[in-house]
């Protein structure tokens, strides 16, 4: 799965917006639409503070990034 699949598949899991996500995850609603929608791809540290909202919640988004394979971003 790619990032942006990723961030739509962990916010309609836990049944919210973009814009309750991003009040969730303390950035902008544009970031998370921006996410969703390939625009913008997030940097390190807020991609941690995704996936660590993602465990918190029973979601397992960084494994799911991994499965792509080797050399993929």
């Amino acid at each position: 799965m790619n990032f942006p699949t990723i961030v739509k598949y962990a916010r309609e899991k836990l049944g919210m917006s973009q814009e309750e996500m991003a009040h969730a995850l303390k950035i902008s609603y544009t970031t998370i639409n921006r996410w969703e929608n390939a625009k913008t791809h997030p940097n390190k540290m807020a991609k941690s503070v995704f996936f660590a909202f993602c465990e918190q919640h029973g979601i397992k988004a960084e494994a799911m990034l991994q499965k792509k394979g080797e050399g993929e971003k």
